[in-house]
């Protein structure tokens, strides 16, 4: 039997928004956290985009992934693929995990589509921080977005040394 597990890398390490039963550190391979997506909506416009993470190629992830009750699978699913498919940015997978206590798991993962029009590549420290600052979408500043990810990491105490250097240039900028 099967249960229906969802990874988290981004906010929905901190806002998964679905009902959940079970939430735990985990990590994904051949796919690393990349703040590489324009957002046209949630953290910017069409006029001042701003940048939210996508899982991209190659590496691996430490987020988190969270088990669903069987009677909250269809609920769950709706809910994610009303947030995550809004312009088709990320397509949904299933993938192999690996849970905190070295269990293998298939996850629900959302990964960049590279050649999609808001797919934004491997931007340098710089270049994210001056797409960062100044962008507010539907969900507020994406300075919030980068902040929150950040300290959510730290939490969990993952690291991610190219977003750290990112959250701390936004950081400077904002003080």
């Amino acid at each position: 039997m099967n249960q229906l597990w969802i990874f988290g890398y981004a906010s929905l390490m901190w806002r998964p928004g679905f009902s959940f039963v079970e939430r735990r550190r985990a990590r994904l391979t051949g796919y690393h956290r990349s703040l590489c997506i324009h957002s046209f909506e949630h953290r910017g416009t069409r006029e001042r985009p701003g940048l939210v993470m996508g899982l991209d190629r190659g590496g691996a992830c430490v987020g988190v992934a969270f088990r669903v009750a069987r009677e909250d699978e269809d609920a769950a699913m709706a809910y994610l693929r009303a947030r995550e498919l809004i312009t088709h940015v990320y397509k949904e997978r299933r993938s192999r995990i690996v849970l905190s206590d070295g269990q293998a798991a298939e996850a629900v993962t959302y990964v960049v589509d590279r050649h999609h029009e808001q797919y934004a590549g491997r931007l340098s420290v710089d270049a994210a921080v001056e797409r960062v600052c100044g962008a507010v979408g539907q969900a507020g500043p994406n300075e919030d977005y980068v902040l929150n990810t950040v300290a959510h990491l730290h939490e969990l105490g993952i690291e991610d040394a190219w977003l750290e250097a990112v959250a701390a240039r936004i950081t400077q900028r904002l003080s």
